[in-house]
């Protein structure tokens, strides 16, 4: 009899079970697993402070988006109405490029109702939140992923999902967003417990961080 997938990933449990299902579905993560361990659950409240954390994290080390995250939430910008009264010179001073000011800026005019979004299915959310300035569809499903506990979410788009793709599975090449996503179907239900496997082996891989 073949196991059944969580419905979200809300606890270590969840993703252990997840784990199974993934290795049933492809064997080739039993060696991967075996060697990161259990996976870290990271999960994080949803709502503005994820969003937020999302697009600090774009494009930066996940050290740089840690210190510019840290200094938001000293400052006390890492709330709608906070972001919506500070200067751009405050923000700034956070550590905000330009472009990530504005779309910080528009995520929180946007009064997204975030409560709502938990019952969404994947490619709702994603509709829903790419919609809006400066987030794309990894930041999209990295919210999915992290604070809705999405458990068949996939960001193709990572960088280190598809380094650590590579060098898990002998390619010859990095995989495009777009081959690693047609890969990623042999890994539903569960493709984000796939993301969370490569990640961690990307870090033991790597010494180096693959998601914040």
């Amino acid at each position: 009899m073949s196991l059944a997938p969580p419905d979200r990933i809300e606890t270590e449990a969840d993703l252990g079970l997840g784990a199974a299902v993934l290795v049933a579905r492809d064997a080739r993560f039993a060696p991967i697993l075996a060697e990161t361990g259990p996976l870290p659950l990271r999960r994080r409240p949803d709502g503005f402070a994820a969003l937020l954390a999302a697009i600090v994290g774009q494009q930066v080390s996940t050290a740089s988006a840690a210190a510019i995250l840290g200094r938001l939430e000293a400052a006390g910008y890492a709330e709608e109405g906070a972001v919506l009264t500070a200067s751009d010179e405050d923000l700034r001073a956070c550590g905000l490029s330009r472009p990530k000011l504005r779309y910080i800026r528009a995520l929180a005019e946007a009064r997204l109702d975030y409560a709502g979004l938990r019952s969404e299915p994947t490619d709702v959310v994603v509709e829903r939140l790419v919609a809006l300035p400066g987030i794309g569809r990894w930041t999209a499903e990295i919210y999915a992923m992290f604070a809705l506990g999405h458990v068949d979410a996939f960001p193709a788009g990572d960088l280190a999902l598809q380094v650590a793709a590579a060098r898990a599975f002998g390619l010859s090449a990095r995989p495009s967003e777009a081959r690693l996503r047609a890969m990623a179907e042999d890994w539903s239900p569960v493709r984000a417990v796939a993301a969370c496997a490569l990640w961690a082996y990307y870090r033991l891989d790597t010494s180096r961080e693959g998601v914040l």
